[in-house]
């Protein structure tokens, strides 16, 4: 069986999709003669824990862990503050000047992220493991970046074939223009960027369209292999949480929710709904899973919707699969941001996977409203577009009242964790052949 070394910053117990896509792939390599070898911090800045996770880490895979320093723990004891309810500190409106102060030494300083203080130990650690324990290629996935940079150390000083994978765009991410980056800093981020496209031995990414940017910026061969759903997640006689309460219309959604992605017209549809239809106000329920921006919160309360929210932060993987396949409808709104469009959020593929109406909000000729149309699966409106959001909701109220099933049936296997994998494992076997 071959070896694969895999730098990941996230892995369980963290949760969140950064953690599920590499787990997955972990769970299948070997069926493919890959054997996973992970490395990745001891101590890392979590934003939940999620132990239900472990249970797909195949005992063939072998984990290594090492400390790593970060600044946010200064952070949080220069200005006592906790976890903050702000999904996305960086392109947040309002900023308190210690905020403000802490963002521009993080862009400017911690270039380009806050875990390059991780690279030079973790490049010493893991040569002296390669001399003892040979692989046969090596793969970093980000954000955090910095995964990148460890990999390019190696990559240059063993030959061993590198695959750099991508979940996010570098440069061109979204919020990278938020950052109050400096002249200096700014070189230094499109620099590292350029050098990790010319010197990895290939290019992953999880979006046709950020593949397409990557293809315009490097002769570098780039693959697209995106996220997906894993069909062990989707079956009843794994499910252990208890059934949702029957009669409701339950309005889900699942994973960060951030504030620039507020649908505030959606509040309105659904509080114009409520009003004008008892039976209605009666069943709906709104329920968001994972961590929530407060400034959502507060939207909704102010649409009259307060009594129908429910947001328990987060839950399990388990347990918001679960919460999935018991919506009446999935809603999906996207950030306004322009390059949003490119993105395909990984949680696209488990809204697919629990074959459940899904309303996307947001980029109606982006990269997740193609997927949706592709298979089916249910609705793309832009933000203000109050009659195709109203439209939606009415149609699929009266099949719920009728008592239809609102399953999807949509062709979605390309999506599967095994066929995602089996495509990183002929890169792999193809890259490893041609460097031997």
């Amino acid at each position: 069986m071959k070896r694969v070394l895999v730098i990941s910053y996230y892995w369980p117990p963290s949760g969140g999709s950064g953690v599920q896509r590499w787990v997955k792939f972990s769970k299948y390599l070997p069926a493919h003669q890959w054997q996973p070898v992970i490395y990745t911090p001891e101590n890392p800045e979590s934003v939940a824990i999620d132990h239900t996770l472990e249970k797909d880490i195949p005992t063939e895979a072998e984990i290594l862990r090492t400390r790593i320093f970060e600044p946010y723990e200064i952070y949080r004891k220069l200005t006592g503050k906790k976890a903050s309810n702000v999904v996305n500190p960086i392109s947040s409106g309002k900023k308190s000047p210690v905020a403000r102060l802490a963002l521009w030494v993080r862009a400017n300083l911690f270039v380009p992220d806050p875990r390059i203080t991780w690279v030079r130990p973790s490049v010493k650690y893991l040569k002296k493991y390669l001399k003892e324990h040979p692989v046969d290629a090596i793969v970093s996935t980000g954000p955090p970046h910095s995964m990148h940079l460890i990999a390019r150390a190696l990559a240059k000083s063993t030959g061993i074939p590198w695959v750099a994978d991508f979940r996010d765009p570098w440069t061109n991410m979204f919020f990278f223009k938020h950052l109050p980056l400096g002249p200096l800093a700014r070189r230094r981020q499109y620099r590292l960027e350029e050098k990790v496209l010319r010197d990895a031995d290939a290019i992953i990414s999880v979006s046709p369209l950020v593949a397409e940017e990557f293809r315009e910026m490097t002769d570098t061969p780039v693959y697209m292999i995106t996220n997906g759903y894993d069909e062990d997640d989707y079956r009843d006689e794994d499910c252990a949480v208890q059934p949702a309460p029957e009669g409701k219309f339950r309005i889900v959604h699942t994973g960060l929710f951030a504030a620039d992605g507020n649908p505030l017209t959606l509040w309105k549809v659904l509080a114009d709904k409520c009003s004008e239809d008892i039976a209605f106000s009666e069943a709906m329920s709104l329920e968001l899973i994972g961590k929530t921006d407060a400034e959502i919160i507060s939207a909704i309360r102010s649409a009259g919707l307060g009594d129908y929210l429910s947001a328990p932060g987060y839950l399990s993987h388990e347990e918001t699969v679960f919460r999935q396949r018991e919506a009446s409808m999935l809603i999906l709104p996207l950030r306004r941001e322009p390059e949003y469009r490119k993105v395909l959020p990984g949680k696209i593929f488990e809204y697919l996977a629990s074959r459940r109406p899904v309303l996307q909000i947001g980029e109606p000729e982006g990269a997740a409203a193609s997927i949706i149309g592709s298979v089916n699966a249910g609705v793309c409106a832009d933000w203000e577009d109050y009659s195709t959001l109203r439209a939606y909701v009415d149609t699929l109220w009266e099949r719920f009242r009728s008592g239809e099933d609102l399953a999807e049936t949509g062709d979605i296997e390309r999506y599967s964790r095994r066929c995602t994998t089996a495509s990183l494992a002929a890169l792999l076997d193809t890259l490893s052949t041609e460097k031997m």
